[in-house]
């Protein structure tokens, strides 16, 4: 079942977070109780109704007839008012299930953009019934498949009887992922289209270290950055907090800010509405693609939004 994957991801991404401080030893224990709650908690999120969002636009999710095993989120009426922006997102685990992280993508979308995930809906709404999974640790969808989103999308901008015919604008593109899916966004970010950038509970491996079947990439690829970069980590709790937060310190040629939220590796994708983490990842796409001064507010400044919450651990270079 779905869980089963949960379980040998949770197992794999373990080992890779301990790989940077000591030599491996195997594969890592993973808590039966730890397990048996993940399954709980998406049993649970998976009976939540899809995400409208808190902003502006009320989203919806739909598989576009024009775009294979791709999943979109966007804004159910496009607005005459602003034109659209785009964020391509990495599916935790490099899954093929476009809808695991809906809650949280559908808030995006709910500020006007057009946001698309590789794969189909495999859960929540609209999904078929549990299949089993394949075991072991491995990729069912690619950087080249969550690029494969921003081409159609900007296609379609330029193709006439397009619902989105003039409605995008191609210079606000951001790319975001969860897990092996923020490797991805690590990828992808090098893509010169993409103007911002956020990593979820993820980081690269220590160079030479790529056990994910599928996943190759060290830490050369932070080099590539070419925008400022977010990173929302779970804390010290979070399997990939040794990841991230070393990607964070190597990182010194664009602008880059660590949040560290206390709730593991999971996040609050599973909350409604994407609980804390989408909401502040509205206001990174806001403030970097549109120059938002009021999201902008949320990141910079001694008395920051995320600054003066206390469920929130900050670290900033080049923001201020």
């Amino acid at each position: 079942m779905r869980r089963s994957l949960t379980f040998t991801l949770l197992t794999g991404i373990a080992t890779l977070a301990s790989a940077q401080q000591q030599p491996p030893r195997g594969p890592a224990p993973v808590d039966p109780a730890l397990a048996a709650r993940e399954a709980a908690q998406r049993a649970a999120a998976d009976k939540l109704p899809d995400a409208a969002g808190s902003g502006p636009f009320k989203a919806i999710k739909e598989v576009d007839p024009t775009l294979a095993n791709h999943v979109v989120y966007r804004p159910a009426t496009i607005p005459a008012s602003r034109k659209l922006g785009m964020i391509v997102w990495g599916n935790g685990g490099c899954r093929e299930d476009g809808a695991s992280a809906r809650q949280h993508l559908g808030e995006l979308a709910s500020h006007g953009y057009v946001v698309i995930a590789p794969g189909t809906i495999l859960s929540g709404p609209g999904a078929p019934p549990p299949q089993p999974e394949k075991q072991g640790l491995f990729v069912q969808t690619t950087t080249a498949d969550v690029l494969a989103g921003l081409d159609w999308a900007l296609a379609e901008n330029k193709r006439r009887g397009s619902r989105y015919f003039g409605r995008i604008d191609p210079a606000l593109v951001g790319v975001a992922g969860h897990s092996c899916g923020g490797l991805q966004a690590i990828q992808a970010a090098a893509d010169p289209r993409i103007r911002a950038v956020i990593v979820h509970n993820s980081g690269v491996f220590a160079d030479g270290s790529n056990p994910i079947r599928g996943m190759t990439i060290d830490k050369s690829a932070l080099t590539k950055f070419h925008t400022p970069v977010l990173y929302v980590l779970g804390g010290s709790s979070d399997v990939a907090y040794p990841n991230g937060t070393d990607d964070f310190r190597k990182i010194a040629h664009v602008p880059a800010m660590l949040l560290n939220l206390n709730v593991g590796h999971g996040g609050t994708f599973r909350e409604p509405g994407g609980g804390a983490v989408a909401q502040v990842s509205a206001k990174w796409f806001e403030w970097q693609l549109r120059g938002d001064k009021a999201a902008a507010r949320t990141f910079t400044g001694p008395n920051c939004g995320v600054c003066t919450d206390p469920k929130w651990t900050v670290e900033r270079k080049g923001i201020s």
